[in-house]
């Protein structure tokens, strides 16, 4: 699949079949995130592939949170952690966090290249000082979210984008 196809194809998905995407293809997706832009070079993501103890733990704090929803967690049979290491003064910690979304999206899009499907999700659970420890964020680190993958057991609909002229301007 060419780039600009899986950039386009690529949808939310969160219906999947129960086998969890291998160790192998995960790393494949993992080194291609690697090469996302970082203006120092930093590598400022981190990525926690949660077991199922892990994933147990996240569970049962995402039950005593008012926010959380232990059934989101267990949508999809892989899900990870991502993060960013965030050092340096405040420009490049925000160049880091913003670095480390790219490559979060570039796992998603890796893997919908290889036909498989998922979606980011924002978790402020992520942010409890439990949940932290309990997945081993070290204070330097911004969680930005679970990546959700597995194989898509339904299509999904195109969305409606906003027109090029809506998003774009030139300045003189």
């Amino acid at each position: 699949m060419d780039l600009e196809t899986a950039i386009r194809t690529r949808r939310t998905h969160k219906a999947f079949d129960a086998e969890p995407i291998d160790h192998a293809t995960l790393l494949e997706l993992f080194e291609l995130a690697r090469w996302a832009p970082n203006h120092h070079l930093t590598n400022p993501w981190r990525f926690r592939v949660l077991g199922p103890k892990t994933r147990a733990f996240l569970a049962g704090e995402a039950e005593l949170d008012l926010r959380g929803s232990a059934s989101k967690l267990q949508r999809a049979p892989t899900l990870i952690v991502a993060s960013a290491k965030l050092d340096g003064d405040a420009s490049e910690q925000r160049d880091d966090l913003l670095a480390a979304a790219i490559a979060a999206y570039i796992v998603l899009v890796g893997a919908h290249a290889r036909g498989l499907a998922g979606y980011w999700r924002t978790v402020p659970l992520l942010d409890k000082p439990s949940v932290r420890a309990g997945l081993g964020v070290a204070a330097d680190e911004q969680p930005i979210g679970l990546l959700h993958l597995g194989r898509p057991v339904q299509d999904q609909r195109v969305p409606a984008r906003a027109a090029v002229a809506e998003i774009a301007s030139f300045l003189d």
